[in-house]
């Protein structure tokens, strides 16, 4: 439901936040609204778009805490914690990019996207790609980027998946350090809720284990494979505690 709108209540609850929170995001004009009359209301499509942004600057508590109430959200639907399993195909993985600009790493990703037979329109997905970069970059400080489309639009995936790209040499991909990157992860979702779990979870990943440096030491794309996997088992959340 790309264009449904939110209320202040419905927007904390989504984002995992009070509606106190919400109302002074307003006030301080660091949320996208609308006002409808006297209502504040927000469009889905820029909620998930700032929520997206905000997931990828989070300190690591507000992360870690952005994490711990994804996980409870999304069980409804999705109730096994380990989503990579699912997200992350064998061939999925390419350890030597030969990418050297933002434009070409991208079409390489959107390559190996399509050789996982999900992607239904692979130049809408790049045009996405392309657009959400535009906006602002999805690299984050330490040499790591997860682009995803501006949009989650189910009709351009079979199914939710991630690929990841190795590039033989850095590339200058706008992350917020200045430095370049040589980590990438093709995040895409059919659902928006997934989406906004899954950030969350990669980031959560890159800042409490060591699976960054793994990652770039790794020997081949299987490696790599099992590192993600043994990553994302560390910070699993206890069932119990959640």
């Amino acid at each position: 439901m790309p264009h449904r709108v939110f209320s202040v209540e419905e927007a904390a609850e989504y984002l995992h936040l009070t509606a106190t929170d919400v109302q002074q995001r307003v006030k301080d004009r660091e949320i996208p609204f609308e006002k409808r009359g006297d209502r504040v209301v927000f469009r889905k499509r820029d909620i998930d778009m700032w929520a997206s942004q905000r997931i990828l600057g989070l300190s690591e508590n507000k992360l870690a805490d952005y994490h711990h109430k994804s996980t409870r959200g999304i069980r409804e639907y999705l109730p096994q914690e380990a989503i990579l399993p699912d997200l992350l195909e064998r061939g999925a993985i390419d350890s030597a990019m030969k990418a050297k600009t933002k434009a070409s790493v991208l079409r390489e990703l959107v390559g190996l996207a399509e050789k996982t037979w999900q992607v239904c329109d692979a130049r809408e997905l790049l045009a996405s790609l392309e657009a959400r970069e535009q906006l602002c970059s999805t690299g984050v400080p330490g040499g790591l980027a997860l682009p995803h489309p501006r949009f989650q639009q189910p009709y351009l995936f079979e199914s939710s998946f991630i690929v990841v790209g190795r590039p033989i040499q850095e590339i200058h991909f706008g992350a917020p350090d200045g430095r370049p990157t040589d980590l990438f992860f093709l995040i895409c979702c059919q659902d928006d809720r997934l989406h906004l779990h899954t950030l969350a979870r990669l980031c959560l990943m890159a800042v409490k284990t060591d699976v960054i440096a793994q990652l770039r030491q790794a020997p081949d794309a299987n490696s790599m494979r099992d590192c993600l996997f043994e990553a994302e088992r560390a910070v699993l959340p206890n069932r119990k505690e959640a």
